[in-house]
Protein backbone atom coordinates (compact mmCIF):
# COMPACT_ATOMS: atom_id res chain seq x y z
CA UNK A 1 0.00 0.00 0.00
CA UNK A 2 1.42 3.25 -1.09
CA UNK A 3 2.25 5.75 1.72
CA UNK A 4 0.24 8.61 0.24
CA UNK A 5 -2.68 7.54 -1.49
CA UNK A 6 -3.47 9.17 -4.92
CA UNK A 7 -5.00 8.93 -7.96
CA UNK A 8 -2.18 7.57 -9.66
CA UNK A 9 -2.55 4.48 -6.99
CA UNK A 10 -5.95 3.52 -7.82
CA UNK A 11 -5.04 3.76 -11.27
CA UNK A 12 -2.10 0.84 -11.18
CA UNK A 13 -4.05 -1.42 -9.05
CA UNK A 14 -7.51 -1.48 -11.14
CA UNK A 15 -5.09 -1.08 -14.25
CA UNK A 16 -6.37 1.83 -15.72
CA UNK A 17 -5.11 5.66 -17.22
CA UNK A 18 -5.13 8.59 -14.43
CA UNK A 19 -7.61 10.08 -17.04
CA UNK A 20 -10.34 7.05 -16.53
CA UNK A 21 -9.82 7.21 -12.81
CA UNK A 22 -10.56 11.06 -12.69
CA UNK A 23 -13.25 11.13 -15.18
CA UNK A 24 -15.04 7.67 -12.78
CA UNK A 25 -14.27 10.08 -9.86
CA UNK A 26 -16.23 13.04 -11.41
CA UNK A 27 -19.16 10.97 -12.80
CA UNK A 28 -18.12 11.28 -16.29
CA UNK A 29 -20.84 9.68 -18.92
CA UNK A 30 -17.87 8.81 -21.13
CA UNK A 31 -16.69 6.34 -18.66
CA UNK A 32 -19.19 3.10 -18.37
CA UNK A 33 -21.07 2.54 -15.25
CA UNK A 34 -19.55 -0.34 -14.54
CA UNK A 35 -16.05 0.95 -14.79
CA UNK A 36 -17.18 3.66 -12.64
CA UNK A 37 -18.47 1.52 -9.88
CA UNK A 38 -15.39 -0.25 -9.74
CA UNK A 39 -13.26 2.88 -9.24
CA UNK A 40 -15.68 4.33 -6.49
CA UNK A 41 -15.75 0.79 -4.46
CA UNK A 42 -11.57 0.81 -4.40
CA UNK A 43 -11.93 4.60 -3.64
CA UNK A 44 -14.03 3.91 -0.47
CA UNK A 45 -12.13 0.45 0.28
CA UNK A 46 -9.20 2.26 0.67
CA UNK A 47 -10.23 5.07 2.26
CA UNK A 48 -9.28 7.76 -0.65
CA UNK A 49 -11.24 11.01 -0.86
CA UNK A 50 -10.73 13.69 -3.67
CA UNK A 51 -10.88 17.13 -2.62
CA UNK A 52 -14.13 19.17 -3.82
CA UNK A 53 -11.97 21.11 -6.78
CA UNK A 54 -11.14 17.44 -7.94
CA UNK A 55 -14.06 16.58 -8.04
CA UNK A 56 -16.61 17.93 -10.03
CA UNK A 57 -20.01 16.21 -10.57
CA UNK A 58 -22.58 17.97 -12.86
CA UNK A 59 -25.70 17.85 -11.91
CA UNK A 60 -27.57 18.17 -15.28
CA UNK A 61 -30.64 19.35 -13.44
CA UNK A 62 -28.68 22.29 -12.19
CA UNK A 63 -26.26 22.87 -14.85
CA UNK A 64 -23.78 22.85 -11.65
CA UNK A 65 -21.03 21.04 -10.17
CA UNK A 66 -21.71 19.12 -7.22
CA UNK A 67 -17.96 19.83 -6.49
CA UNK A 68 -16.77 23.65 -6.63
CA UNK A 69 -18.36 25.35 -9.74
CA UNK A 70 -16.07 26.66 -11.96
CA UNK A 71 -18.42 27.89 -14.43
CA UNK A 72 -18.24 31.30 -12.86
CA UNK A 73 -19.16 34.41 -15.12
CA UNK A 74 -18.09 34.42 -18.93
CA UNK A 75 -17.59 30.17 -18.77
CA UNK A 76 -20.00 27.47 -19.71
CA UNK A 77 -21.13 24.08 -17.96
CA UNK A 78 -19.52 21.03 -19.10
CA UNK A 79 -21.40 20.09 -22.16
CA UNK A 80 -22.94 16.81 -22.47
CA UNK A 81 -21.40 13.92 -24.36
CA UNK A 82 -23.54 13.23 -27.49
CA UNK A 83 -23.27 10.55 -29.69
CA UNK A 84 -24.99 9.53 -33.14
CA UNK A 85 -26.82 6.63 -34.25
CA UNK A 86 -26.51 6.42 -37.99
CA UNK A 87 -29.67 4.28 -39.02
CA UNK A 88 -29.56 2.93 -42.09
CA UNK A 89 -33.55 2.47 -43.42
CA UNK A 90 -33.35 0.98 -47.09
CA UNK A 91 -35.96 2.27 -49.47
CA UNK A 92 -36.39 -1.52 -49.83
CA UNK A 93 -39.42 -3.14 -48.29
CA UNK A 94 -37.61 -4.10 -44.49
CA UNK A 95 -38.88 -4.95 -40.97
CA UNK A 96 -38.80 -1.78 -38.71
CA UNK A 97 -39.08 -3.92 -35.56
CA UNK A 98 -35.64 -5.08 -35.43
CA UNK A 99 -34.66 -1.05 -35.65
CA UNK A 100 -37.15 -0.06 -32.85
CA UNK A 101 -36.01 -2.88 -30.77
CA UNK A 102 -32.41 -2.02 -31.09
CA UNK A 103 -33.23 1.70 -30.75
CA UNK A 104 -35.53 1.13 -27.17
CA UNK A 105 -31.84 -1.05 -25.85
CA UNK A 106 -29.81 2.12 -27.08
CA UNK A 107 -32.83 4.53 -25.36
CA UNK A 108 -32.53 2.62 -22.14
CA UNK A 109 -29.04 2.74 -21.93
CA UNK A 110 -28.41 6.35 -23.09
CA UNK A 111 -30.47 6.94 -19.77
CA UNK A 112 -28.26 4.88 -17.68
CA UNK A 113 -24.82 6.27 -19.41
CA UNK A 114 -25.69 10.21 -18.97
CA UNK A 115 -25.89 9.97 -22.84
CA UNK A 116 -27.52 12.50 -25.66
CA UNK A 117 -28.26 10.13 -28.41
CA UNK A 118 -29.22 11.78 -31.93
CA UNK A 119 -30.66 9.53 -33.93
CA UNK A 120 -30.38 9.86 -37.75
CA UNK A 121 -31.97 7.96 -40.07
CA UNK A 122 -30.70 7.93 -43.80
CA UNK A 123 -30.90 5.21 -46.57
CA UNK A 124 -27.73 4.08 -46.87
CA UNK A 125 -27.22 4.36 -50.67
CA UNK A 126 -27.49 8.16 -50.34
CA UNK A 127 -24.97 8.68 -47.41
CA UNK A 128 -22.54 10.97 -49.22
CA UNK A 129 -19.84 11.99 -46.92
CA UNK A 130 -19.31 14.82 -48.93
CA UNK A 131 -22.51 16.57 -49.03
CA UNK A 132 -22.34 18.90 -45.62
CA UNK A 133 -26.21 20.02 -46.23
CA UNK A 134 -27.34 16.05 -45.35
CA UNK A 135 -28.37 15.70 -41.50
CA UNK A 136 -25.86 13.28 -40.16
CA UNK A 137 -22.73 14.78 -42.30
CA UNK A 138 -23.66 18.08 -40.95
CA UNK A 139 -23.55 16.75 -37.41
CA UNK A 140 -20.12 15.32 -37.67
CA UNK A 141 -18.68 18.21 -39.59
CA UNK A 142 -19.81 20.43 -36.63
CA UNK A 143 -18.16 18.29 -34.02
CA UNK A 144 -21.72 17.22 -32.44
CA UNK A 145 -21.04 13.95 -31.99
CA UNK A 146 -18.02 11.99 -30.30
CA UNK A 147 -18.75 8.99 -32.36
CA UNK A 148 -21.32 7.20 -34.00
CA UNK A 149 -23.34 3.96 -34.20
CA UNK A 150 -23.97 2.22 -37.70
CA UNK A 151 -27.32 0.20 -37.63
CA UNK A 152 -27.40 -1.54 -41.40
CA UNK A 153 -25.00 -2.43 -43.90
CA UNK A 154 -23.54 1.29 -44.96
CA UNK A 155 -20.85 1.01 -48.19
CA UNK A 156 -17.57 0.46 -47.52
CA UNK A 157 -15.89 4.25 -48.75
CA UNK A 158 -18.47 5.62 -46.39
CA UNK A 159 -17.27 3.58 -43.08
CA UNK A 160 -13.47 4.32 -44.02
CA UNK A 161 -14.59 8.12 -44.51
CA UNK A 162 -16.60 8.33 -41.40
CA UNK A 163 -13.80 6.40 -39.25
CA UNK A 164 -11.78 9.12 -39.83
CA UNK A 165 -13.98 11.50 -38.32
CA UNK A 166 -15.07 10.29 -34.78
CA UNK A 167 -15.29 6.53 -32.86
CA UNK A 168 -17.35 4.24 -34.71
CA UNK A 169 -19.39 0.98 -33.46
CA UNK A 170 -21.00 -1.45 -35.43
CA UNK A 171 -24.55 -3.24 -34.83
CA UNK A 172 -25.26 -6.39 -36.61
CA UNK A 173 -22.44 -5.98 -39.60
CA UNK A 174 -19.02 -6.96 -40.04
CA UNK A 175 -16.57 -4.38 -41.78
CA UNK A 176 -12.85 -5.39 -43.19
CA UNK A 177 -11.83 -1.63 -42.40
CA UNK A 178 -9.64 -1.86 -39.18
CA UNK A 179 -10.35 0.77 -35.93
CA UNK A 180 -14.40 -0.35 -36.05
CA UNK A 181 -15.72 -2.26 -32.92
CA UNK A 182 -18.56 -4.44 -33.97
CA UNK A 183 -21.57 -6.31 -32.04
CA UNK A 184 -23.08 -9.13 -34.29
CA UNK A 185 -24.71 -12.15 -34.54
CA UNK A 186 -23.16 -15.15 -34.86
CA UNK A 187 -25.19 -16.16 -38.01
CA UNK A 188 -23.81 -18.87 -39.48
CA UNK A 189 -24.36 -21.47 -36.50
CA UNK A 190 -27.46 -20.35 -35.67
CA UNK A 191 -28.78 -20.65 -39.75
CA UNK A 192 -26.75 -24.31 -39.59
CA UNK A 193 -29.01 -25.47 -36.30
CA UNK A 194 -32.26 -24.52 -38.04
CA UNK A 195 -31.78 -26.70 -40.87
CA UNK A 196 -30.52 -29.33 -38.14
CA UNK A 197 -34.08 -28.82 -36.97
CA UNK A 198 -35.41 -28.98 -40.40
CA UNK A 199 -33.43 -32.34 -41.11
CA UNK A 200 -35.12 -33.84 -37.96
CA UNK A 201 -38.22 -33.81 -38.92
CA UNK A 202 -37.73 -35.38 -41.99
CA UNK A 203 -37.00 -33.26 -44.75
CA UNK A 204 -34.36 -33.69 -46.87
CA UNK A 205 -34.24 -31.01 -49.77
CA UNK A 206 -34.21 -27.42 -48.14
CA UNK A 207 -33.94 -24.36 -50.08
CA UNK A 208 -32.74 -20.93 -49.26
CA UNK A 209 -34.14 -17.77 -49.88
CA UNK A 210 -32.82 -14.11 -49.68
CA UNK A 211 -34.10 -10.69 -50.81
CA UNK A 212 -31.72 -8.02 -52.14
CA UNK A 213 -30.90 -4.89 -51.24
CA UNK A 214 -29.25 -1.54 -52.37
CA UNK A 215 -26.28 -1.59 -49.47
CA UNK A 216 -25.31 -5.56 -49.69
CA UNK A 217 -24.22 -6.70 -46.50
CA UNK A 218 -21.72 -9.98 -45.39
CA UNK A 219 -24.63 -11.40 -43.37
CA UNK A 220 -26.64 -13.18 -46.31
CA UNK A 221 -23.86 -14.42 -46.97
CA UNK A 222 -22.69 -15.54 -43.32
CA UNK A 223 -26.24 -17.54 -43.24
CA UNK A 224 -25.88 -18.65 -46.22
CA UNK A 225 -22.62 -20.42 -45.17
CA UNK A 226 -24.47 -22.00 -42.38
CA UNK A 227 -26.79 -23.78 -44.72
CA UNK A 228 -23.91 -25.02 -47.00
CA UNK A 229 -22.09 -26.05 -43.56
CA UNK A 230 -25.40 -28.00 -42.46
CA UNK A 231 -26.64 -29.60 -45.72
CA UNK A 232 -22.71 -31.16 -46.12
CA UNK A 233 -22.97 -32.06 -42.67
CA UNK A 234 -25.86 -33.86 -42.45
CA UNK A 235 -25.27 -35.20 -46.15
CA UNK A 236 -27.90 -33.50 -47.69
CA UNK A 237 -27.89 -32.78 -51.51
CA UNK A 238 -27.37 -29.15 -52.35
CA UNK A 239 -28.86 -27.52 -55.92
CA UNK A 240 -27.55 -24.11 -57.21
CA UNK A 241 -31.07 -23.56 -58.35
CA UNK A 242 -33.05 -23.79 -55.10
CA UNK A 243 -30.55 -20.94 -53.83
CA UNK A 244 -31.66 -17.17 -54.39
CA UNK A 245 -30.42 -13.82 -53.81
CA UNK A 246 -26.80 -14.79 -52.52
CA UNK A 247 -24.70 -14.81 -55.43
CA UNK A 248 -24.19 -11.17 -56.10
CA UNK A 249 -22.90 -11.26 -59.82
CA UNK A 250 -26.10 -13.03 -60.60
CA UNK A 251 -29.26 -11.81 -61.85
CA UNK A 252 -31.60 -10.52 -58.57
CA UNK A 253 -35.18 -11.50 -58.02
CA UNK A 254 -37.84 -9.58 -56.53
CA UNK A 255 -39.33 -10.93 -53.76
CA UNK A 256 -42.48 -12.17 -56.26
CA UNK A 257 -40.26 -13.34 -58.71
CA UNK A 258 -38.56 -15.37 -55.98
CA UNK A 259 -42.08 -16.59 -54.60
CA UNK A 260 -43.24 -17.96 -58.10
CA UNK A 261 -39.95 -19.59 -58.18
CA UNK A 262 -40.25 -21.48 -54.80
CA UNK A 263 -44.04 -22.21 -55.85
CA UNK A 264 -43.06 -24.22 -59.01
CA UNK A 265 -39.93 -25.81 -57.08
CA UNK A 266 -41.74 -27.38 -54.44
CA UNK A 267 -44.31 -28.76 -56.91
CA UNK A 268 -41.78 -29.84 -59.41
CA UNK A 269 -38.54 -30.41 -57.25
CA UNK A 270 -40.50 -31.58 -53.93
CA UNK A 271 -38.24 -28.42 -51.89
CA UNK A 272 -40.23 -29.34 -48.85
CA UNK A 273 -38.63 -26.49 -46.68
CA UNK A 274 -37.29 -23.20 -47.03
CA UNK A 275 -34.19 -21.25 -45.11
CA UNK A 276 -34.96 -17.29 -45.04
CA UNK A 277 -32.11 -15.01 -44.35
CA UNK A 278 -34.63 -12.92 -42.07
CA UNK A 279 -37.80 -13.10 -40.73
CA UNK A 280 -39.43 -10.24 -42.57
CA UNK A 281 -38.67 -12.41 -45.56
CA UNK A 282 -40.08 -15.44 -44.37
CA UNK A 283 -43.43 -13.31 -44.08
CA UNK A 284 -43.38 -12.09 -47.36
CA UNK A 285 -42.86 -15.49 -48.70
CA UNK A 286 -45.13 -16.99 -46.80
CA UNK A 287 -47.91 -14.50 -47.75
CA UNK A 288 -47.13 -15.12 -51.34
CA UNK A 289 -47.31 -18.83 -51.48
CA UNK A 290 -50.57 -18.43 -49.28
CA UNK A 291 -51.81 -16.17 -52.09
CA UNK A 292 -50.45 -18.94 -54.62
CA UNK A 293 -53.00 -21.54 -53.19
CA UNK A 294 -50.05 -23.33 -51.17
CA UNK A 295 -50.07 -23.25 -47.82
CA UNK A 296 -47.54 -23.12 -44.55
CA UNK A 297 -46.39 -25.94 -43.35
CA UNK A 298 -48.68 -27.90 -45.06
CA UNK A 299 -47.19 -27.90 -48.28
CA UNK A 300 -43.44 -26.89 -47.08
CA UNK A 301 -42.30 -25.68 -44.32
CA UNK A 302 -40.33 -22.48 -43.93
CA UNK A 303 -37.74 -20.55 -41.49
CA UNK A 304 -36.44 -17.07 -40.55
CA UNK A 305 -34.23 -15.41 -38.65
CA UNK A 306 -34.40 -12.56 -35.83
CA UNK A 307 -37.49 -14.03 -33.72
CA UNK A 308 -40.49 -11.29 -35.07
CA UNK A 309 -43.69 -11.55 -34.46
CA UNK A 310 -45.67 -11.65 -37.70
CA UNK A 311 -47.05 -8.60 -39.25
CA UNK A 312 -50.84 -7.20 -38.06
CA UNK A 313 -53.33 -8.86 -40.39
CA UNK A 314 -56.99 -6.87 -41.27
CA UNK A 315 -58.89 -9.84 -41.04
CA UNK A 316 -58.34 -12.83 -38.98
CA UNK A 317 -58.54 -15.15 -42.26
CA UNK A 318 -55.10 -12.83 -43.55
CA UNK A 319 -53.11 -13.77 -40.54
CA UNK A 320 -50.11 -15.22 -40.98
CA UNK A 321 -48.46 -18.09 -38.59
CA UNK A 322 -45.88 -17.32 -36.73
CA UNK A 323 -42.57 -18.27 -37.90
CA UNK A 324 -39.78 -21.20 -36.43
CA UNK A 325 -36.61 -18.83 -36.35
CA UNK A 326 -33.54 -17.75 -34.54
CA UNK A 327 -34.39 -14.76 -31.67
CA UNK A 328 -31.56 -12.35 -31.53
CA UNK A 329 -31.99 -9.68 -28.50
CA UNK A 330 -31.74 -6.35 -30.54
CA UNK A 331 -32.50 -4.04 -27.69
CA UNK A 332 -29.88 -5.91 -25.65
CA UNK A 333 -27.15 -5.20 -28.54
CA UNK A 334 -28.34 -1.80 -28.93
CA UNK A 335 -27.43 -1.62 -25.07
CA UNK A 336 -24.32 -3.14 -25.40
CA UNK A 337 -23.02 -1.07 -28.49
CA UNK A 338 -23.92 1.95 -26.37
CA UNK A 339 -21.68 1.01 -24.01
CA UNK A 340 -18.90 0.16 -26.11
CA UNK A 341 -18.77 3.57 -27.88
CA UNK A 342 -18.90 5.20 -24.76
CA UNK A 343 -16.10 3.20 -24.02
CA UNK A 344 -14.43 3.63 -27.02
CA UNK A 345 -14.50 7.01 -26.55
CA UNK A 346 -12.82 7.34 -23.02
CA UNK A 347 -10.32 4.90 -24.08
CA UNK A 348 -9.36 5.65 -27.67
CA UNK A 349 -6.41 3.44 -27.64
CA UNK A 350 -7.96 0.10 -26.57
CA UNK A 351 -7.95 -3.04 -28.55
CA UNK A 352 -10.89 -2.96 -30.67
CA UNK A 353 -13.13 -5.86 -30.09
CA UNK A 354 -15.58 -8.45 -32.19
CA UNK A 355 -19.03 -9.46 -29.85
CA UNK A 356 -20.89 -12.15 -31.97
CA UNK A 357 -24.20 -12.96 -29.60
CA UNK A 358 -25.92 -15.99 -30.08
CA UNK A 359 -29.61 -16.15 -30.79
CA UNK A 360 -31.79 -18.82 -29.34
CA UNK A 361 -33.93 -21.36 -31.15
CA UNK A 362 -37.88 -20.21 -30.91
CA UNK A 363 -40.53 -22.90 -32.37
CA UNK A 364 -42.90 -21.34 -34.36
CA UNK A 365 -46.11 -22.37 -36.88
CA UNK A 366 -44.53 -22.63 -39.73
CA UNK A 367 -42.51 -26.43 -38.91
CA UNK A 368 -44.01 -29.39 -39.41
CA UNK A 369 -42.87 -32.99 -39.74
CA UNK A 370 -42.85 -35.57 -42.95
Amino acid sequence: MPRRLNQAALAKQLNLSRATISRSLADHPAISLETRQRVRELAAELGYSPSPGRLRQRDPRAGKSNGQNRTGPGRRAASTLTVGALIGIPKHPTSMTVYSQIVSGLRARAVTERVSLDLCYQPPEELDVERIRQGAMRQIRANAWRGALLIHPFPSATVTALKRCLPLVSLLERYAQPEVDIIDVDDAPAISQLVHRLATAGHRRIGFVSWTYPVAGGWVARRFSGYVEALFSLGLEFRPKWVFNVHQAAASLSPTAVSTAVARLIEKDQVSAWVCAADHQAYGLISDLHARGLRVPRDCSVTGFDGLPPPESLTPAERLPRVTSMAVPHEQIGAAALTRLVNRIANPSAPYKKTLVDPQLIEGETLASL
